[in-house]
């Protein structure tokens, strides 16, 4: 590619390293849109889109698909599959395309149909009452810790008949899953963290299958480890790798859109009270504050073939990284998208991804947030965040959170 090319960004404006981008990437993303709505990025050798149009219309193209393989040898080089973090990755349904995509998607969807997730508010009502329980009297928390990640891990382990005995393991914290999706290549001793915990998760995983074929309950790994379909079962290396998926993917955007969105309202305490006056407002809000600041900040897809893409060629094998924390803000799509408005009307974020890669949890994921958010303003109304002006973000892009916020009341 010719950097010469009017298509071409820059080297030095998307710097995914950089602490201040880390910080607050939506000027940078403001600055990225005025090069049009698809742009390639030579310092990173692939395609972006910063457009909500271009991004709606990509993540249902066809031509366009996940292919982990060719993706994780892209950025992590030739011999990424002999990691077993990456390979382990590539085998979740997240990262494949059809049939196999199909295949292993159709195995767990039963878990989270509407009706389903709708009849689970009544449990996730009791859990955020027994989290405040524990935690109110203390008066101060790690809202991210103690609140933001207990929940949907606590939701994802029920969901998945994880013993209540084994919990505490997932509980202390998880491999978080930003850095495998950033475009920049893993460390080896980031390598070797993720792998050791990986094979910690393999370990314990193989047991609990084992005792869930001998014993099945009515919980999800049950119905996985005896499913069978046209193809036949899981192989071992397949249910592991999309039990780990669920688990990482379960509880990891729930948490980040609890912190993210509680730093934002707090940061505009005109639309926290209006929120807290009007308990009606949480659905739209929920919508708004993905959108805001999405804790899913881009999509990664691979050229399955040429395709022409507003008067350029994305050839096929190259990458193409859909900006949704970018497009989330697109001026053509939302007015004035620097602000939160807590009631903006009809709000069609992407930070849940769209066609057949939709988050299969999403609706859960807004569920959760709504009654934790509003369990908290009844239960703690003096809570007040600490540090907001400098909050401490995790050092990721594609996924965007906290590492910590305090807070007392």
């Amino acid at each position: 590619m010719d950097t010469a090319n009017p298509t071409s960004a820059p080297v030095s404006i998307l710097n995914v390293r950089d602490p201040a981008f880390l910080r607050d990437p939506y000027p940078t993303y403001h600055r990225l849109r005025t090069g049009g709505p698809i742009q390639w990025l030579p310092g990173l050798g692939l395609w972006i889109v910063p457009s909500y149009r271009l991004c709606t219309a990509l993540i249902k193209d066809k031509r366009f698909g996940k292919n982990a393989v060719r993706v994780m040898e892209r950025i992590h080089g030739a011999n990424s599959m002999s990691e077993p973090v990456l390979a382990c990755f590539h085998l979740s349904m997240a990262m494949q395309d059809p049939p196999n995509h199909t295949r292993l998607r159709g195995l767990v969807t039963q878990a989270f149909t509407a009706r389903r997730v709708e009849d689970m508010r009544p449990r996730i009502r009791v859990l955020v009452e027994c989290l405040l329980d524990r935690i109110a009297p203390r008066g101060a928390m790690d809202v991210i810790r103690d609140f933001a990640h207990a929940l949907p891990v606590t939701v994802i382990c029920e969901m998945l008949g994880i013993p209540d005995e084994d919990r505490h393991q997932f509980l202390n914290g998880i491999v978080a899953a930003g850095r495998i999706l950033d475009p920049v290549p893993l460390t080896r001793s980031e390598l070797d963290a993720a792998n050791g915990r990986l094979a910690e998760g393999r370990d314990y995983f193989d047991h609990l299958f084992a005792r869930r074929r001998r014993n099945p309950a009515d919980d999800l790994i049950s119905a996985l480890v005896h499913a069978e379909d046209d193809a036949g079962k899981l192989t071992e290396d397949e249910l592991f790798a999309n039990v780990w998926l669920l688990l990482i993917a379960g509880h990891v955007t729930t948490k980040n859109l609890i912190g993210n969105g509680l730093l934002a309202l707090h940061r505009h305490p005109i639309e926290l009270q209006r929120l807290k006056a009007r308990p009606d407002l949480l659905p739209p809000a929920v919508e708004e504050l993905l959108r805001y600041d999405s804790p899913v900040q881009l999509g990664r897809r691979i050229a399955l073939e040429d395709a022409e893409i507003e008067g350029v060629t994305v050839t096929r094998g190259q990458l193409v990284f859909l900006l949704v924390g970018a497009a989330n803000r697109d001026p053509a799509e939302f007015a004035e998208p620097d602000r939160l408005n807590v009631a903006r009307p009809g709000v069609r974020a992407l930070s849940f991804g769209g066609g057949i890669h939709h988050c299969l949890g999403a609706q859960l994921s807004r569920i959760e947030v709504e009654i934790a958010l509003a369990t908290l303003f009844r239960r703690l109304p003096g809570l007040v965040l600490d540090g907001i002006d400098d909050p401490d973000w995790m050092p990721t892009w594609a996924i965007r959170g906290l590492r910590a916020l305090p807070a007392h009341w």
